[in-house]
């Protein structure tokens, strides 16, 4: 065992860390870290404090600088160390570093997060206390000018608060809500004076830009697997750079706390995992956890709006954003109601208008709750106690929860922080325009105090939120199921009884990727039991839905079409996968890109009793014979081959090496997901399959199959940068260790034991 001497507490002390108390020999803060296969950190502390502190200091090992950077973005300082134009990974849409700036300037409060950090756990909170002395013990150990080359003598990494802490568990409550429309609301400013109302017929709002957040997942219970026992699979797709990245963990703490899986940036526990009875996986959910409100303003002023007939005061937020050295700073001013902050969406009528603007409120602004549902949710010993935990404290985001348990138990549930907007509330307090842009936002009238749903009391664990008695959630012993499709079907054949449109729409038309999970769930299950090897089998089986819904058609068309001859002849002989030797997946998939958004692509429309079935019928005439063939000049124009080997097309970089890459657009019904942007001569993964994991169970704990696509580290010169990514490439997997006696076995260097 190696040991780091103390000797930080004048660091401790210089960051004002509520709570911390300088070295002795009683202090909290110590921790053994031992590496083992990949690099997977096994962080064992008997306090709290203990865990976060270890936690922190291994995931810095890792990915110092991406954590130090991510620090500088929810403090607002990006256009001080990075300047204003460059560019941030800002929710869904990314912006520039100004607007970022603004935006978490203005998002934050301090002191509302500072006051409600008192109101969660003593453990959640010395988690806290926890990471931030262990991050800050990690520059200790390793001066900035030995950092990776990235960050190495930046001026921007340096010691962290308590505060920053706050800020970043904001961001990651905020993730795939409101942070979607952050530029939306860091740009909205009043009229000018001599600006008309334009007269609103139609209201249109953007659906979010591709990829979203997403992800598959399963659980299967005793009546279909082969030992009895229950067997999950998780299939997170989430980006492959940026402090979004999934970290492997395994944590063990007080109180027999026992769980392994992975977070996020800033995360002191694992997030998605498993104990030794129970495992877990999340999806991103149909739910909103937003709304919008349409406001009336006051004429003679577009900074009070109308409620309840009385002129009310926006409340003024003023915001300093620091500019590189020489340069003042950039002052802004927005505006907040008790509806939320003033938004308005580019190139939509939702613009700020002398007699009306829109306001965001939020469910998760303000939500510090989700550590303390983790942390129950690690606890667990079945499904049952995890559904306990995710109702008891509404505090999971913006995720649906999929979980399995030793005894064959299968759970679904879409329990997360809701608005507390019931079927009969939204129709109330609708606008004339909700209609137009219910399926997209919820839009509600902002001239009526009655219809701030945060006013509204309930009977759940938080009074503004949708009581999770009013959510869906499912247990079976068969098998239940999430592609990002709303919560009204998790499995095949038996729909979820109708709950609010908040929730998601009511037996609407599946994705292509959900179809694909049904299909291939279903004939998975018909032939044989699930069990490890047939989950592996699934989840990375890389068939193309939507060639099986058309190519037979398109090809019956190529038939007598010379100039189309050698793109029909790929086709033809291509395997209908996304596998790294499939030949002609790309063509398909460029076809595909051109054809999916028609409107007239199929004979049979979408029927909601049939609703993995349906639309189907691929209307294969002279058009799409033409996009086959734009598809083809194009990929050539590329220097692409027709037939290349879809390996060779999208690939990920390291060093100088290239490693192929499976998977491909869930939008042509593709359950490993990955979503690519172009480089020179192909693609390159940026968002997609991540952290997969197969848990199972025997007498003595969790059997564990996992593969982290992208591997630990985001540092390049890492040996554990690419490392796993081979492993993904090649769908091999990784037996996790779990025991005493498998951690020992793969065993990477010697456990080193941290504390202050």
């Amino acid at each position: 065992m190696r040991v780091l001497a103390q000797g930080f507490g004048a660091l401790l002390a210089s960051t004002a860390l509520a709570g911390a108390a300088l070295a002795d020999d009683h202090s909290p803060y110590s921790a053994e870290i031992t590496r083992t296969t990949h690099n997977i950190a096994h962080i064992d502390a008997g306090t709290w404090e203990g865990v976060g502190y270890g936690v922190a200091y291994a995931y810095a090992e890792d990915n110092i600088c991406m954590l130090a950077e991510e620090f500088v973005s929810v403090r607002g300082e990006r256009s001080l160390f990075f300047g204003p134009e460059g560019k941030n990974e800002l929710g869904l849409r990314g912006a520039d570093n100004l607007t970022s700036d603004i935006f978490f300037r203005s998002q934050i409060d301090l002191p509302a997060l500072r006051e409600g950090a008192q109101q969660t756990s003593t453990e959640t909170q010395a988690l806290m206390a926890g990471y931030v002395a262990g991050y800050n013990r990690f520059l200790y150990d390793n001066p900035v000018s030995t950092l990776p080359e990235r960050c190495r003598d930046a001026d921007w990494v340096r010691p962290i608060t308590s505060d920053d802490m706050l800020r970043l568990t904001e961001k990651t409550m905020l993730l795939a809500s409101s942070l979607a429309l952050a530029g939306g609301i860091a740009n909205a400013q009043p009229p000018s004076g001599g600006q008309a109302s334009a007269k609103i017929k139609t209201l249109t709002f953007p659906a979010p830009p591709e990829p979203s957040y997403g992800s598959n997942g399963w659980a299967f219970g005793s009546d279909v697997t082969a030992d009895g026992k229950g067997l999950l699979i998780g299939n997170p797709h989430f980006p492959w750079e940026g402090p979004a990245r999934f970290w492997q963990m395994h944590v063990r703490g007080p109180d027999g706390y026992d769980v392994m899986g992975v977070g996020l940036a800033g995360t002191p526990l694992p997030t998605l995992g498993f104990n030794k009875d129970v495992a877990w996986t999340h999806t991103v959910t149909k739910a909103r956890h937003f709304t919008v409100y349409m406001l009336a303003l006051d004429p003679s002023d577009p900074t009070y709006y109308m409620v309840d007939g009385e002129s009310v005061p926006m409340e003024e937020i003023t915001v300093s954003v620091p500019m590189p050295e020489g340069e003042e700073p950039v002052e802004r001013t927005l505006y907040s109601t008790q509806f939320g902050r003033i938004v308005t969406v580019e190139g939509t009528p939702m613009q700020w208008q002398p007699s009306m603007a829109f306001a965001l409120k939020d469910a998760n602004s303000g939500n510090q709750r989700g550590m303390d549902t983790w942390l129950q949710m690690g606890r667990a010993s079945n499904v049952g106690e995890v559904e306990a935990a995710v109702s008891e404290t509404l505090g999971i985001p913006w995720v649906n929860t999929i979980a399995a348990d030793r005894e064959g138990n299968a759970l679904h549930a879409d329990i997360t922080a809701v608005p507390n907007v019931s079927p009969e509330f939204a129709q109330t307090c609708g606008t004339p325009f909700s209609g137009m842009v219910a399926d997209q936002v919820t839009l509600l009238d902002g001239t009526r105090s009655a219809c701030d749903w945060s006013a509204v009391a309930s009977e759940g664990a938080v009074p503004w939120l949708l009581p999770a008695s009013d959510q869906a959630s499912r247990t079976r012993t068969d098998y239940v199921t999430n592609s990002n499709d709303s919560y009204w079907l998790s499995h095949a054949g038996e729909p979820y009884r109708e709950l609010s449109p908040i929730l998601g729409a009511y037996k609407t038309q599946l994705s292509l990727r959900s179809r694909s999970n049904y299909t291939e769930t279903e004939a998975t299950l018909a032939e044989a039991p699930m069990d490890h090897a047939r989950a592996k089998e699934l989840v990375f089986g890389n068939k193309v839905l939507a060639a099986d819904m058309t190519l037979d058609a398109l090809l019956a068309e190529c038939e007598g079409s010379n100039s189309l001859s050698e793109a029909c002849g790929v086709l033809a002989n291509w395997d209908r996968r996304v596998n790294i030797d499939s030949n002609g997946a790309h063509l398909f998939l460029a076809f595909w890109d051109k054809v999916r958004r028609s409107n007239d692509l199929w004979e049979v429309p979408f029927d909601k009793d049939a609703p993995i079935a349906t639309p189907s019928g691929f209307k294969a005439g002279a058009p799409m014979l033409e996009k086959l063939g734009e598809a083809a000049e194009e990929l050539t124009a590329k220097g692409i081959a027709l037939d290349a080997p879809w390996g060779m097309v999208q690939t990920r970089m390291d060093g100088e090496e290239s490693i192929p890459i499976h998977g491909a657009t869930g939008l042509a019904g593709i359950l490993n997901m990955q979503e690519s942007i172009e480089i020179e001569g192909g693609l390159t993964p940026r968002h997609g399959s991540s952290y997969i994991q197969i848990i199972g169970f025997d007498d003595d704990g969790p059997v564990a199959d996992a593969i982290l696509s992208y591997s630990q580290s985001a540092n390049p010169a890492s040996p554990f940068y690419a490392d796993q990514t081979r492993l993904y490439s090649a769908k091999e997997w990784h037996r996790l260790p779990f025991s005493d006696e498998e951690i020992e076995a793969a065993r990477i260097g010697e456990t080193v034991s941290i504390s202050e």
